[in-house]
């Protein structure tokens, strides 16, 4: 069976976490042939647990230009992702790109221009997507069946991150090195999973507290409002501090009610849609009339290796992908939009000026206190970096 070469740029936590997959054989259409990392010590990891026959490179382009691959994944910091990308697509090389796609979106609007001129397979690393209850919950919403959506809740607050795990690596939490906080570095998943089921939202305003909880510079506490052009609203609650967190997300349609928490999909189906339950009963303070229903799904989650395998069988075989690479900007437009709304103090339109982002986002740069001499530590996590 014909395998992709792949080249993984960037051996860290998530970088370790995937060659650890495609070692262990579970992409069978994929072969591991090369890594970088600028970072000595975790070259040496890499030396020390892959076989001798997978080249150990120091750089991005030394990778990209040595011949060895077929596609690369890119797992280096978040300023690097589109410059990596665009950089391996013009050296004829396919690309899945670790999740966020950049940190500000005319950056990434950029790179996905630049991959529309090339005939090569550009995929994200949106692995979230692969969870059987979140492509339920997709299905069933984009069906129809039940009406349009009218309110959406989801507090994701079970990303607890320790002051040990920010002081880890001199990149994290900076607005230099990282380009934000929880909706940049834990939360890209939740927001491309909020888009990619309910769609964008027109209006965004939030609260983004910057070190509120923790001594870094950027945000670890953030509570958004969001706006949606049928008149449905949203609220998105996220902290990497709250010990013990939440997870739930509610989506309240028409004719019905979802809840995903604790692993579990719940749907409540209303007997009559509520719009015409509303002027119709009799009653001035009537209760729902429905019933919660089982949600059967196949219970896969094959997580990052799904994500590869499917990367694979495009390239291979041309079959549908996860997330196109493209898809990308949504989820970051979205954490940009936050952004600029606390930092403007006030609500912001989308799409938003981008400029006026990447200006407000430089301010925060030049005052940055990106820590070059850290040495980073590795974490048994099933997080992200």
């Amino acid at each position: 069976m014909k395998k992709v070469r792949l080249g993984i740029i960037g051996v860290g936590n998530i970088g370790t976490k995937h060659y650890d997959k495609i070692m262990c054989g579970a992409t069978p259409e994929i072969e591991l042939t090369a890594v970088a990392d600028l970072r000595e010590v975790r070259r040496t990891v890499a030396k020390e647990k892959l076989p001798e026959s997978i080249a150990i490179f120091e750089t991005a382009e030394e990778l990209i230009e040595s011949g060895l691959c077929d596609a690369v994944l890119i797992a280096t910091p978040h300023y690097d992702h589109p410059k990596y990308t665009m950089m391996a697509l013009k050296n004829g090389l396919h690309v899945l790109c670790e999740k966020p796609a950049g940190v500000y979106t005319k950056q990434v609007r950029e790179m996905n221009e630049f991959a529309a001129t090339k005939d090569l397979v550009f995929a994200m690393m949106f692995n979230q997507r692969t969870n059987h209850i979140y492509r339920k919950m997709h299905e069933m919403v984009h069906s129809g069946k039940y009406g349009q959506i009218k309110r959406v809740n989801w507090i994701i607050t079970d990303w607890y991150r320790s002051q040990a795990y920010y002081n880890s690596g001199g990149w994290r939490a900076t607005w230099e090195g990282e380009g934000g906080g929880v909706l940049l570095n834990q939360c890209p998943h939740n927001l491309d999973l909020l888009q990619w089921i309910c769609g964008m939202p027109s209006r965004v305003t939030a609260f983004c507290h910057e070190g509120k909880w923790h001594d870094i510079e950027v945000e670890d506490d953030v509570t958004a409002y969001l706006e949606y052009p049928n008149g449905a609203t949203g609220v998105f609650v996220t902290t990497t501090a709250d010990l013990p967190g939440t997870n739930r997300f509610e989506i309240t349609l028409d004719k019905a009610k979802m809840v995903c928490e604790n692993g579990e999909l719940k749907v409540f189906e209303l007997n009559v849609p509520e719009r015409e339950f509303c002027f119709n009963t009799p009653e001035g303070f009537p209760k729902a009339e429905g019933k919660w229903i089982d949600i059967e799904t196949d219970g896969l989650n094959p997580e990052h290796a799904g994500v590869m395998n499917a990367f694979a069988a495009r390239i291979l075989r041309g079959e549908p992908l996860v997330a196109e690479g493209y898809e990308g900007i949504n989820g970051l437009t979205l954490s940009n939009a936050m952004h600029l709304s606390s930092w403007l103090g006030r609500a912001v339109e989308l799409p938003f000026d981008e400029d006026l982002f990447l200006n407000e986002l430089n301010k925060k740069r030049q005052n940055s206190k990106k820590k070059d001499n850290v040495v980073e530590t590795t974490f048994n996590t099933e997080g992200t970096y």
